[in-house]
């Protein structure tokens, strides 16, 4: 194993699982969310904001690793 390796996902790796995360698992966790209020028999409107709120934010918590950075340039590549 040479120095120069990082433990961890590359940055491409961690593009790729961005977008599946946003562009599959957002939706499918929205419809959970939905489907568990609506089990609630419409709770008061400050209630329901509240679930929306927490759970919106509880979502990309255990993603953050995989978010971290990716917005930025690549850091493996050479500049030119």
């Amino acid at each position: 194993m040479s120095g120069e390796e990082k433990p961890g996902l590359s940055y491409k790796a961690r593009r790729r699982w961005s977008l599946v995360l946003l562009l599959v698992g957002l939706p499918a966790y929205i419809v959970a969310v939905v489907t568990v209020v609506n089990w609630l028999d419409r709770p008061p409107i400050w209630l329901e904001l509240l679930v929306y709120v927490v759970l919106g934010v509880l979502w990309a918590l255990p993603f953050k690793f995989v978010f971290k950075g990716v917005g930025k340039d690549d850091p493996d590549n050479p500049q030119d």
